[in-house]
This record gives structure tokens, sequence and C-alpha cells, in this order.
């Protein structure tokens, strides 16, 4: 069985799954980046896997480990193979330049592009031409258990999804019955969204699942949406992919407290999943924070008397997760 009751482990093995087998329905050429929790203000999904072209994603490494923001994009972007002033070189932004200004800085601290001074003049040079590394992007919604009030808000949402089609496909992964057919089938899903069964009937607690294709999905026009016109929604799937590219599914340690002396993580089906040695379970990413009753920091020996990682388990299973977040990338 999947590991735990919250959809929160759920995720992170369809996070690892996806990152070892995607595409699940086709042959391809794409290498998966993955990510979760992403999205726009209106709109988060649990899992986002953008299919990248293979060398252009070697050459976005050119650019760091780090994202960039929409900011950062304009200037990297629009940057010019010979030295200009900023204002030359760069569209007009719609705001004001002195944002623009304060962005060619922070490019340039970052290293993503060159900057010189020409009297009081700020010019820019591209340090590479930006790649376009992005194919397609696909959401996943992570249901393991679809009961009735869970289907009908999934419902809701999805039809959000294929209505303003920011992603190419949209999915619904749920954990396998055995059922000739699945039971998310039988829900009122809109019929663009395909489905993914999750088998963990034969795996032992460290194999990864098997997966089967219950439904395909339809592939999403983008330009069906007209609240944003062609060019804003590119600007915003590519936000998004530089998002999943930066932070990876692992990142979730940044929002948890692996410095407690009760945080474990335990490898099940493919992924390292956490597990709370108090609670003798996995815990939620939401109760896994200061305020729980059971929250105690690792005592001081653990990173001063020979603890053979660095600072302490928790510092040390931060190291692992980002060790294998730039490995995957």
């Amino acid at each position: 069985m999947y590991p735990g009751d919250a959809e929160f482990g759920f995720e992170l093995v369809t996070c690892r799954w996806a990152e070892r087998a995607w595409p699940p329905d086709r042959e391809s050429t794409t290498v998966p980046v993955v990510a979760r929790q992403l999205g726009t203000q209106r709109r988060r999904w649990d899992t986002i896997v953008v299919e990248a072209d293979p060398d252009a994603l070697d050459a976005r490494a050119t650019f760091g480990e780090r994202a960039l923001d929409s900011d950062l994009l304009h200037v990297v972007r629009n940057a010019p193979a010979e030295w200009a002033w900023y204002r030359d070189a760069l569209p007009d932004p719609g705001y004001p330049w002195r944002y623009v200004r304060a962005a060619v800085h922070r490019a340039d601290a970052r290293g993503v592009v060159e900057t010189r001074r020409d009297g009081n003049r700020i010019e820019i040079r591209r340090v590479a031409p930006y790649p376009d590394w992005v194919r397609r992007i696909v959401a996943i919604e992570n249901k393991p258990d679809l009961d009735a009030s869970a289907a009908r808000a999934l419902a809701d949402q999805l039809a959000h999804d294929v209505a303003t089609a920011l992603a190419d496909e949209v999915w619904v992964a749920t954990a396998a019955t055995g059922a000739t057919v699945e039971p998310a089938l039988l829900e009122d899903l809109p019929v663009e969204a395909g489905v993914l069964a999750l088998d963990f009937g034969d795996t032992s607690a460290s194999d990864a699942p098997e997966a089967r294709v219950a439904w395909h999905p339809a592939r999403l026009d983008p330009t069906s949406d007209t609240s944003l016109s062609a060019d804003e929604k590119a600007a915003k799937r590519l936000e998004i992919a530089e998002r999943a590219y930066g932070s990876g599914w692992r990142s979730y340690v940044d929002t948890m407290r692996p410095d407690c002396r009760w945080f474990e993580l335990r490898d099940r089906a493919g992924a390292f999943v956490p597990w709370c040695a108090a609670k003798s379970r996995h815990q939620t990413a939401a109760e896994c924070a200061g305020s729980c009753s059971e929250f105690q920091p690792e005592p001081p020996a653990w990173r001063t008397r020979g603890w053979p990682i660095e600072g302490g388990p928790g510092k040390g299973l931060k190291r692992l997760l980002a060790a294998r977040r730039r490995r995957r990338r």
C-alpha cells in the first residue's frame, strides 16, 4: 500500500515514479523535470512534469541551479550578444525601468548576464543564449482514494485546468484497486483528463509501483482560453517550468523539521518519505512543524560529538535530498 494515510506520501511516490518512468503512454526522447505544489495564484497542482529537450536542458545549466523569475527571464532572454545599454537592448517591460535596472543588477550578481558601465549607463551582454528547453508541461493531481467529496472537488479543479489549458495535459493519479473498471473512471471527471492507476499490490516496501494508464488524456489547446494572450500564457508556462527546475520535488524538507530528533526518511515505494518516530507513522507535511507537540530539537551532541554527518542528521538529510535533486536535474 502507498505510504501513510495522507495524500502527501502518495504525492512523493508519484513524483519519484514520474522521475523514473515518464511518460507512461508513449515513446519519448524528453527528460522529465518533476516538481510538486506549483502553479499560479489561482491554481496549484500536486505534481508538475516538465518534458524537457535533453540538449537544451544541458544548456539551461549555464544559468545556474536556481529558478529565474519573470524579471530575470526578461533580462536573460533578451540580453544581446554584444554590449548595449540595457534600455536599448530590452523590450519595454510595461512597468517602470527602475525595476528592470534592479533585475539587471540581480542578474549580474547571479552571473546570468554580464554588465559594465559606460558613464552613467549600464550596458549588458548575454553569457549564452537562453535555450528553448521546455517541450511540454503536464499537471497531475494526486488522489489515492477518490471518495465522493474528493471527486466533486477534483472535477471542478480539472474543469478549470482544461479550460485554461496552461498545461498540455492534465492527469489524475490514484491508487489501483484491482477492479475491472477503476473507480476513478466512474466519477464525473472531465473526459479530457487522463487517469493513472499506481499499483502497490505485489511490490515490496522499497519497490516502485507499477503504473497503468486507465484513461488517456486529451492534448489541450493553448489558444483555447481567451483570458490570456498567447504571449502571456507562454510567459506563465515558462515561469512555472523555471520554478520546477529550481525546486524539484524533494524540497519538502525546506518546510518541514528535519532537525527534530524524531524525523526520519524511509524508503517507501521507491521514494524517501518522511517518518515520525514519535508517532510511529508517516506524518503530513503540514503537521511536521515546530508547533507539533512531539517536536524535540536534535541533541547538541548529535552535531558536535562524532556524528558521522557534519551538522547533525537533519542537515545531512537536507544535503542528501539536495544532491539527488541536482543529479536528477
